[in-house]
């Protein structure tokens, strides 16, 4: 008897359905669960039962309103053909001069409306264009919030999802773009656009950088960070925290890919549409860090503050953990990472920068939180000298390693020969721990006034010793060596100011540290050479030598100031005109310096001419002198012992002086002495004979003969003196016959062009020719 068995109709299943099955029964232990999963599998059903609704719905409305404005546009087009078969008649036919003036008033009317249904057609399909893409944007976000809601971990539709929606969104931004550049006026369909897409970015990035989270936790990231090398940063046997990225293979790695890119792609559309909406305004797009290396850095911050609580007292060794994770991380970010940056056209941006600046943006959040506060308790804290000392050496240590954390985590940059992608404060400030001082210039104004106690400390006895003012450290100004010990003393505060990462800070620092230094040595200056004015008023050599000292030293410190203004790193301040007005920034200390050089210069020569005076009155007040006849005449003895006493004081001011002030000196003695024998002398009243206008010229010659030494032409220095005696030793006929003339122009004949023609008019009444 022939058997018969019932079979049902088979179909083979597909991949998807049959790796459904495997997962949910992969054993008979699983089977009772099937109510759950139809369950489940129901509800889904009904999910997507009422998206296909919805989409309909929307797709009814998007072609019933498209179908109302083509109906209109229809009727448009209808018009413009009848209006163009009336033009084609009028044209071929004969026709009268009234109609070709109705023609010519109906042809720009007839244009504009062209145009205008032709603006209202792009409108038209511009927004649906848009309404379109936004659909598929919210589409994209709504399956991919539901896909969240049913598994926490990441997902493989989600990420697509995310990749479709943000596609969309870059077509809608290109759209944008062109509206804003060519129909700038159409604002309000841009706003609505606008407006829909921010609703959907505020779902789509939190998500997307959720999910980027939850597959950085599967990958093992962040690493353990424990080990006996914990803080072992030197190069030679040093061991490495171990680096998920480098095990990155297969499916894991294209996932991590995948969602690498999704996030950049999102990042770099987010800063097109900053740009289209700053567009025209008088803003700056301030550059945010890259959002896939903050993922990277956040959750070893949170590791590493585990530690750091562990050295409050020891902050070496947070500076040493954070450099240490700094440099070993940071290769993969050029050999894994940055490709995919570059793949997603950030244009700007570096891996390996963003990762150093990450790692110090967290230290610097650490330092502001932590370590400082604590410091500045200290100094408010410190009653006694001992205590405020401590708490000023913790303060430059803490400032110290800073500075040399920089160096370091800046020469990872640039060992690999790369250039910084940013303007240079921009940069430095996310790569320099010091940037805590740019939020908080209060602390910059605290370590100032350290930097300036510790060396005001050192200097202040330094510059109290005589000895340091009679050795010489330069030959050229012939400075004493006190300059030389505060000179390196500012150059230390400038160096300790050039990590600083902004300009502002620079100038800022120096202003409040070598400002007041040196404004402190200045008034030292001052008061040594008032001091010896008030005990001999300059007639004793030893006090002259202490002015000429200090003179020199003011020489010495201010082209060394000058010499330092034109260096670049100067020069870079002085466009900020809150510090610096536009100038140099030691600028009003090279006018104290020089204000006071020109001053004590000035007294010197003053000092040097009242001797003279007071040696030269007797010799002054004898007319008669130049009225007697005498044979074979000397120089007057008392005119003779005061040119020794001028030569004898600048012989030792040009041993002392430095060689431009001397300069300076000599030649205001040779311009006083010039006045003093002219009016005194030559227009004091006397009668010049010709013994007398012969002894004058003797007299001169030895006064001309003391200056030659300094000078090759002394009588170029006396020109009063010197074109007096020439008119004097003019013969009787010539004056005659100049005074015959015009006098003024007789003058200019003759060559005198220091005298006024009422100087020379009385000298050569004061001429006396006997016979």
């Amino acid at each position: 008897m022939a058997t018969s068995s019932c079979s049902f109709p088979s179909a083979p299943l597909s991949s998807s359905l049959n790796q459904f099955l495997a997962q949910r029964f992969g054993t008979k232990e699983d089977l009772p669960k099937s109510s759950y999963i139809e369950h489940e599998l129901s509800v889904g059903c009904a999910d997507l039962e009422a998206t296909l609704s919805d989409l309909d719905r929307r797709l009814s409305e998007t072609i019933s309103v498209y179908s109302s404005r083509s109906d209109e546009v229809e009727e448009r087009l209808r018009g413009i053909k009848q209006g163009l078969v009336v033009l084609k008649s009028s044209i071929t036919n004969p026709v009268h001069e009234e109609n070709e003036e109705i023609l010519a008033e109906e042809l720009p009317a007839l244009a504009k409306e062209v145009a205008r249904v032709e603006t209202i057609r792009a409108y038209a399909e511009t927004a649906l264009k848009l309404d379109s893409l936004i659909g598929d944007v919210e589409d994209s976000v709504s399956s991919s919030v539901a896909e969240k809601l049913k598994s926490s971990s990441y997902s493989v539709n989600s990420e697509r999802n995310h990749q479709k929606a943000i596609k969309s969104l870059k077509e809608i931004e290109s759209i944008l773009t062109s509206i804003a550049k060519k129909r700038p006026h159409w604002t309000r369909l841009v706003s609505a656009v606008d407006n829909r897409v921010d609703r959907a970015l505020a779902v789509l990035r939190p998500q997307s950088i959720s999910e980027h989270r939850s597959l950085l936790t599967s990958l093992g990231w962040p690493p353990p960070l424990s080990g006996s090398n914990l803080i072992n940063t030197s190069n030679s046997n040093r061991t490495e925290f171990s680096n998920p990225l480098f095990s990155l293979k297969g499916d894991l790695k294209t996932k991590y890919s995948e969602s690498f890119l999704s996030l950049c792609n999102l990042q770099e559309l987010q800063r097109r549409r900053k740009c289209r909406q700053l567009e025209g305004h008088n803003f700056e797009l301030i550059r945010s860090p890259l959002w896939v290396i903050e993922e990277l850095v956040n959750p070893i911050s949170i590791l590493t503050e585990r530690h750091f609580s562990k050295w409050s007292d020891k902050p070496e060794f947070v500076f040493a953990l954070v450099y240490k994770i700094t440099r070993d991380f940071v290769d993969s970010m050029d050999d894994i990472l940055q490709p995919l940056v570059d793949k997603a056209n950030l244009v700007g941006y570096s891996c390996r920068e963003e990762w150093i600046g990450g790692t110090v943006t967290s230290l610097c959040t650490y330092l502001s939180k932590e370590i400082f506060p604590k410091y500045i308790e200290a100094l408010e804290k410190g009653g006694s000298d001992e205590i405020s000392s401590n708490a000023r050496t913790l303060w430059l240590n803490l400032v110290d390693l800073m500075i040399s954390f920089d160096k370091r985590t800046q020469q990872l940059i640039s060992d690999t020969g790369l250039l910084l992608s940013l303007k240079e404060d921009e940069t430095l400030q996310r790569v320099s721990s010091l940037s805590v001082f740019c939020d908080r210039p209060d602390w910059l104004e605290i370590w100032a006034e350290i930097e300036k106690y510790e060396v005001l400390e050192k200097l202040t006895p330094a510059i109290g010793k005589d000895k340091n003012w009679s050795s010489v450290v330069s030959d050229e100004n012939k400075a004493p060596v006190v300059c030389g010990a505060v000179v390196k003393n500012l150059s230390l505060l400038i160096d300790r100011a050039r990590p600083l990462p902004s300009v502002m800070l620079r100038a800022r620092f120096i202003r409040l540290t070598c400002g007041p230094v040196i404004s402190e040595f200045i008034d030292c200056m001052v008061h040594r050479c008032q001091e010896a004015e008030g005990l001999t008023a300059l007639t004793d050599d030893d006090a002259l030598l202490k002015v000429v000292r200090s003179i020199n030293a003011a020489r010495y410190f201010e082209s060394t100031l000058v010499e330092w203004c034109e260096d670049l790193f100067f020069l870079d301040m002085e466009s900020l005109s809150e510090e610096t007005g536009g100038k140099c920034i030691f600028h009003e200390e090279i006018s104290k310096i020089k204000k006071f050089r020109i001053e004590w210069v000035e007294k010197i020569s003053t000092v040097i001419l009242r001797g003279f005076d007071s040696r030269t009155r007797d010799y002054i007040k004898n007319k008669r002198q130049w009225r007697e006849k005498m044979e074979g005449y000397a120089v007057s003895r008392t005119f003779l012992d005061s040119l020794d006493y001028v030569q004898g004081k600048l012989s030792k001011l040009e041993e002392g002086l430095n060689e431009s002030d001397f300069v300076t000196v000599w030649r205001g003695v040779a311009n006083g002495i010039d006045q003093l024998i002219f009016n005194g002398v030559l227009l004091g009243g006397a009668k010049f004979n010709d013994c007398g206008v012969e002894r004058l010229d003797v007299d001169l010659s030895v006064l001309f003969g003391v200056f030659k030494a300094w000078c090759l032409r002394p009588e170029g220095f006396f020109s009063k003196v010197h074109e007096g005696l020439r008119i004097l030793k003019i013969d009787e006929i010539d004056i005659r016959n100049g005074l015959l003339r015009d006098k003024e122009k007789w003058f200019k004949e003759k060559g005198f062009r220091r005298l006024t023609s009422t100087e020379a008019d009385r000298l050569v009444k004061n001429r006396v020719f006997e016979g």
